[in-house]
């Protein structure tokens, strides 16, 4: 018994839909340490080298490893004192060497309604972090993070990070994907409304 083209080709994306990844999800843990709650995202908000960077920087840098940046929000929570953060973690290729994160105006972040510099800031001493780092030969910091600006990220069609490279030049990294309905689904399970 032959099936139809148009059932097998049916089936084929039903079920390829299937294995599709779903959206990054938000989690939240108890530190054991600090008896603190940390909610963050599943994994980190990959961004990718901006094509416009230098022309087609990415396509004439064959052969040489990409640098590629992580962000993702972290909500601190002691005992209903609530502290928010950006974590963000930069994995320098061979392309850019990135000067040190945690300088003054180092990263830039780029929204819709403008740019804002990232203030670097301690982050509660945990037992674990709430994002792994992607490379361990990268940077990775915590910045200032207010409700507003996080309101602002979930609205915000383009979200790019300018990274200030070692010759002062910029590094830009654009999202790779549609981050508001991962930063609106984060925001709503840790009780920020859109008011």
């Amino acid at each position: 018994m032959r099936l139809p083209t148009a059932a097998i080709c049916v089936s084929f994306v039903l079920l390829s839909a299937c294995s599709t990844p779903s959206a990054i999800k938000p989690v939240e843990y108890l530190d054991d340490r600090t008896a603190m709650t940390v909610g963050s995202l599943k994994e980190p908000i990959e961004l990718v080298p901006s094509l416009r960077q230098g022309g087609l920087h990415v396509i004439t840098n064959l052969g040489k490893r990409l640098s590629f940046a992580y962000l993702g929000p972290v909500e601190w929570d002691r005992s209903g004192s609530i502290v928010y953060g950006l974590w963000v973690h930069i994995a320098p290729g061979t392309d850019h060497p990135i000067a040190d994160i945690r300088s003054s105006a180092a990263l830039t972040i780029v929204l819709d309604n403008g740019t804002r510099v990232l203030t670097p800031i301690d982050a509660p001493q945990l037992g674990r972090g709430a994002y792994q780092p992607v490379a361990s030969w990268g940077q990775t910091a915590y910045f200032e993070l207010t409700v507003e600006m996080l309101k602002q990220m979930a609205a915000s069609q383009k979200l790019e990070l300018n990274v200030r490279a070692a010759d002062d030049s910029v590094v830009t990294f654009v999202a790779s994907g549609d981050t508001r309905a991962t930063l609106t689904d984060y925001m709503h399970s840790r009780g920020i409304t859109g008011d």
